[in-house]
Parts: C-alpha cells; structure tokens; sequence
C-alpha cells in the first residue's frame, strides 16, 4: 500500500469509473448517473489524489482508498483483483491511516442496494449506523441529496 502518484491520476480514474459503473449505475437515479463521466472521475482524483491510498504497482492500480476528513470517502477494487484479499488489506491500511490523523471513529457511505459492498464492511468490522441523505455537488452547481447507508467502526 502507497500514496498515488501524480501521473496515475488517470488510470486511478478510469478505475474509479469502471468501478462505480458496476457497483451504482443501476442501483442509483438515472439523474445522477448520467453525470458520473469519465472525466468527472478525473477531475474528482485530480482534486483528492493527496487523500489516496493505492494498491498494486507504481502506474497499475488495482484498487485505491479516497479519505476526506474522518470519511473513507471513496474505495474501489478493479473486477480483477476483488476475491483477492486485496480489498480487505487496503480497508485495513486505510483505517490505520486515519488512525495515524488522529480519527478514532470513522465513518463510510455505502449506496443502498450495494449488497457486494455492504456485506465486505460488515464482515471487516464496520457497523451500519443508520441512513444518511448525503448533498452531492453537481457539475452545473447544484447539489443532488442522495439516502445512503452510514458505516461508522471505532478505530482505536
């Protein structure tokens, strides 16, 4: 595990978008999907590429964990490295870097209806808090209010 490079800010994209393509693009509404472009990923990781942590080689991610504040904000695994354990031990360097900033209890939004994901927090240890309806900025200024699962896990 290791902090993404700035010439990886791309492929970091490209799988943040494959990724969010397979696990939301028919759980979510309609309205906000067709604003999740590729190169709305890019300018998102361009904008948080100091806040991501990254697995695989230098130039080859395999997966990436966003944090924001006391937020795992984003995490995504390629298809091909999920069943791999890889996603557990990138969750596990995410808490301890958010551990190391002094956060003792964390917190993730995980889109309801994402079963695959919501069932991978649960068995590492993350505890569904409730609903929370998250204020998502949107490309033309406005904010679309989406209803998530809150995880939150106590990381001391």
């Amino acid at each position: 595990m290791r902090n993404a490079e700035p010439h990886e800010s791309d492929a970091l994209a490209t799988l943040w978008h494959a990724g969010w393509q397979d696990a939301h693009a028919r759980i979510l509404p309609a309205e906000l999907a067709r604003h999740r472009t590729l190169e709305s990923f890019k300018q998102r990781m361009r904008d948080h590429l100091a806040d991501v942590r990254v697995a695989g080689e230098v130039g080859s991610p395999l997966a990436f964990a966003m944090l924001k504040d006391d937020e795992l904000y984003q995490f995504y695994v390629d298809a091909a490295a999920r069943g791999t354990g890889l996603a557990a031990a990138l969750l596990v360097d995410a808490e301890a870097t958010l551990r190391a900033r002094g956060i003792d209890n964390a917190w993730l939004a995980c889109a309801i209806g994402n079963d695959r994901a919501a069932k991978f927090y649960a068995r590492n240890g993350w505890r569904l808090g409730g609903n929370a309806v998250l204020d998502l900025p949107m490309p033309d200024g406005g904010i679309f209010k989406l209803e998530v699962w809150r995880y939150e896990k106590r990381l001391d």
